[in-house]
């Protein structure tokens, strides 16, 4: 089975990732990232595209960019992607695989829309333990860095820190422990599918507020303006 993987940049895709590559039934063609032209990062994590790229290089996949407006709409989300999806159906993909962990309406969305032009989607961290999973990616060896925190969860000075037990033990209780929620994302620089180390240096802290969807914290809701939005504010740090 040939698929192309769905890359955020972060843990949750690294572990994800990590699993799939020992699946000797599935073909990784590449990672699939999507990219804030206006920029030039990706989406929602805001990594510089020259950091992706590295972790392409090291992972050693070619890398399938969707390149989006600054401020997309669902239209001009969907509009794009499906143009980079009917490359990959030409090119033999017939899986989409993703690292979600338990939203159900994104899960649903993907697969529906997926469906449509004849894709599956494939989950394999669907509804494991986050206590567990972050646990296991750090004890494997995976190093990866906070690298934007929703601030209705979590202050600036978890920017920064590298995901260790303490970093864990350190979560508020209403924090999800993989940030599936959105509370906090990560950039990975290091782990068991890199053939080397991502070196980077820490840039500056920069605050931003933007319109996402209620109950729907996830890459497509940052990605796109929809209906029944609250303004919420969002700390990155920047790697250079």
């Amino acid at each position: 089975m040939k698929a192309y993987f769905n890359w955020s940049t972060g843990k949750d895709s690294a572990m994800a990732l990590y699993q799939c590559l020992q699946d000797k039934e599935l073909t990784i063609s590449g990672l699939l990232t999507t990219i804030n032209e206006g920029y030039d990062r990706v989406s929602m994590h805001g990594i510089r595209r020259s950091l992706l790229h590295k972790q392409a290089e090291s992972i050693g996949l070619p890398l399938f960019e969707v390149l989006l407006p600054e401020v997309p709409t669902m239209e001009s989300y969907e509009l794009a992607l499906r143009s980079q999806l009917d490359e990959r159906i030409k090119q033999g993909d017939t899986i989409s695989i993703f690292g979600d962990i338990y939203l159900e309406d994104l899960r649903k969305y993907r697969e529906d829309k997926l469906a449509e032009i004849g894709l599956k989607a494939l989950f394999p961290l669907w509804k494991k333990d986050t206590n567990k999973l972050v646990r296991e990616l750090i004890d494997i060896g995976f190093k990866a860095i906070v690298v934007c925190v929703n601030e209705a969860y979590l202050d600036e000075s978890y920017l920064g820190r590298v995901i260790d037990h303490d970093f864990i033990d350190s979560l508020p209780t209403n924090v999800d422990l993989c940030g599936e929620n959105g509370e906090y994302h990560t950039f990975v620089f290091d782990g068991p599918i890199f053939k080397e180390p991502i070196p980077f240096e820490l840039g500056e802290k920069v605050y931003r507020t933007y319109q996402v969807a209620k109950q729907k914290e996830d890459d497509t809701a940052y990605d796109c303006a929809t209906e029944n939005e609250i303004t919420t504010g969002f700390w990155y740090l920047d790697l250079v």
